[in-house]
């Protein structure tokens, strides 16, 4: 059975998209730790421990990290942007791109933010504004 993050990449549930290729996508954590933290994933391998992957898969998976994150660091005003790889909570491969403004912004057990479906919108369009610009 596919996986919620794989469902999502499918388009069969809505997310706020960032950007996407054939092999990876990127969409806005629904329960964000700051505005424009976003999910990186793989598309064709569910694997929940990205230490299990191909190597071409994981190569291309940090390749297309990287340039989201550039992404996002020129979409939103941070001073960098912060990278968590935990996959404790969907049993799919995820790379967590966070925009910071000091370290604690990185923290899991902080209370996130809630945004607004237009705040979502907006983020989401910035960034991947700024991802067709590299």
């Amino acid at each position: 059975m596919a996986t919620i993050f794989t469902r999502i990449s499918n388009g069969e549930i809505p997310s706020w998209k960032v950007a996407e290729s054939e092999d990876y996508y990127a969409f806005l954590d629904i329960s964000p730790l700051t505005k424009g933290h976003t999910l990186v994933i793989p598309r064709k391998v569910e694997d929940d421990y990205i230490f299990h992957l191909d190597e071409q898969t994981y190569a291309g998976l940090w390749a297309f990290a990287r340039k989201v994150a550039q992404a996002i660091g020129n979409a939103i005003p941070c001073k960098r942007v912060g990278v968590a790889v935990l996959g404790m909570e969907v049993p799919h491969t995820h790379i967590h791109l966070v925009p910071l403004q000091n370290e604690g912004d990185l923290n899991f057990r902080k209370e996130h933010l809630t945004l607004t479906p237009e705040e979502f919108k907006e983020i989401a369009e910035s960034i991947n504004a700024e991802f067709r610009k590299l």
